[in-house]
């Protein structure tokens, strides 16, 4: 049999993104087929680098071109690149920027800011290219998790217009008011205002470049900061950090409720359920549920969004914040949970780009 192109083409239409539930022929994730008697090759451009399905889809592929064939021995070879789908397509703020993710939670003491770093990391590292906002204008703290307290952000001028250069540490990029209040002993303290005007400069005077995922790591509950920002550019959608806890769970819904108003609408990506279980370094195995069992995963099913994972509780998830060496570029429990959490939330990322319309720019009436 005659290997061409068409035939390729045909047995790849057969093949299915399992999570857009389309052939990769439609989907447009086939590029540069090259064919011999005794060769198969072409490019599956997946929707994001840290797809977790990607050997189940070069497997796919494989298995179709031979059966098509008919030849079981015939050398298939995918080659597995990414593009990172977006929707902001023209935006006039951040127009390089694909995807916009708030980080949020109910309550402070969850570990949001630690899962913010560690998901920033994770994307980075799974090949994407991160940005990271420190919206906890009050209390920052990515400069001590990435181990760059005493750096100072480079501003340039373009014109009469000051342009800060953001800090880059372990593959991301970040901006944070911690840069810039002079040292971590220098308390922050401003009204809301001041406050809001700080995320916006961090939003539109910052040279953030292309990026795949720019996060917001924002304040505990619901305030001024949180609308700030959906008022100053369309957010992709939210990832909501909880613990297992009964008081958590409360404050977490308000969270979602809060990007689910129809006046917000920003879709909710998913929850992360942080300090799931305690595992002792020693016995890696064993998870004792202190506080609580699966309550994220209950409050995910309640409000029907995705259930992006448990990060467990590790000592040396602590230290690893104070120390300024994020927990996924170790490789133990915690590692994997972070690694798998990127994973996840790129994948939640994707679906919602097929699925769901662009996220608008909230407009408040003043009346």
């Amino acid at each position: 049999m005659n290997i061409s192109k068409e035939i390729v083409l045909k047995a790849l239409s057969k093949v299915q993104d399992p999570d857009l539930h389309k052939d990769l022929v439609t989907l447009g994730m086939i590029e540069k087929i090259e064919v011999s008697d005794e060769k198969v090759s072409f490019s599956v451009v997946l929707t994001t680098p840290a797809c977790p399905l990607k050997e189940k889809i070069k497997n796919d592929c494989i298995e179709a071109v031979r059966e098509e064939v008919g030849n079981p021995d015939l050398v298939v070879e995918p080659f597995m690149t990414s593009n990172v789908t977006s929707i902001r397509d023209n935006s006039p703020v951040l127009p390089d920027v694909k995807n916009i993710i708030a980080i949020a939670s109910g309550k402070g003491g969850v570990g949001k800011s630690t899962v913010s770093a560690n998901l920033a990391v994770a994307l980075a590292k799974g090949g994407a290219k991160v940005g990271l906002i420190d919206a906890d204008i009050y209390g920052p703290s990515m400069p001590t998790m990435f181990n760059c307290e005493m750096e100072y952000p480079e501003v340039k001028k373009e014109g009469d217009k000051s342009i800060i250069i953001p800090v880059e540490q372990y593959g991301v990029k970040i901006m944070s008011i911690g840069f810039l209040t002079g040292g971590p002993d220098n308390a922050v303290i401003w009204r809301g205002p001041m406050a809001n005007s700080a995320l916006k400069q961090f939003i539109t005077d910052t040279e953030w470049g292309e990026l795949d995922y720019l996060l917001i790591d924002l304040p505990p509950g619901t305030g001024d900061i949180h609308l700030g920002l959906v008022q100053t550019v369309p957010v992709t959608g939210a990832v909501i950090v909880t613990t297992p806890q009964k008081v958590a769970l409360m404050d977490a819904r308000k969270g979602v409720g809060m990007f689910k108003q129809p006046q917000i609408n920003v879709p909710i990506l998913g929850i992360v359920e942080n300090m799931a279980y305690f595992t002792p370094e020693e016995l890696p195995d064993n998870k004792y549920y202190i506080f609580g069992k699966d309550g994220g995963q209950q409050l995910a099913e309640n409000h029907e969004v995705p259930f992006l994972g448990q990060i467990p509780l590790v000592q040396n998830i602590r230290e690893s914040g104070d120390n300024g060496y994020p927990a996924v570029l170790k490789d133990d429990v915690t590692a994997n949970a972070f690694r798998a959490l990127g994973e996840e939330v790129a994948r939640q990322v994707a679906i919602r780009n097929a699925n769901v319309e662009a996220t608008k720019k909230v407009e408040f009436s003043t009346h």
